[in-house]
């Protein structure tokens, strides 16, 4: 059996400790499950993938000419004026 050491930042540490503690489960045991469920899934996502492709009815799209810098994404949203901030009150006021 092979150990692996990683560093993490205090917070993760302790939000893996609680979360471990929570389940009945030691960190490493978490931890494994943790890595082996994204593993999975990932297997999973590629196998459909593959099937998807099989059948003719996988889309992929062309990735785009060329991506937009922050900048031109920033001025972009400007231009949009407050329509969000103004819909997104409306929906507070009629649900209180």
């Amino acid at each position: 059996m092979s150990q692996m050491i990683t560093r993490l930042d205090d917070e993760l540490h302790a939000r893996i400790k609680e979360q471990a503690a929570l389940e009945g489960r030691s960190v490493n045991e978490f931890v494994v499950s943790a890595l082996i469920q994204v593993l999975s899934s990932s297997d999973r996502r590629r196998a459909f993938r593959e099937r998807a492709r099989a059948m003719g009815t996988l889309v992929e799209p062309d990735p785009p000419a060329r991506v937009p810098t922050w900048e031109e994404i920033d001025a972009l949203s400007e231009e949009l004026g407050t329509g969000v901030s103004e819909a997104l009150e409306a929906d507070r006021a009629a649900r209180w």
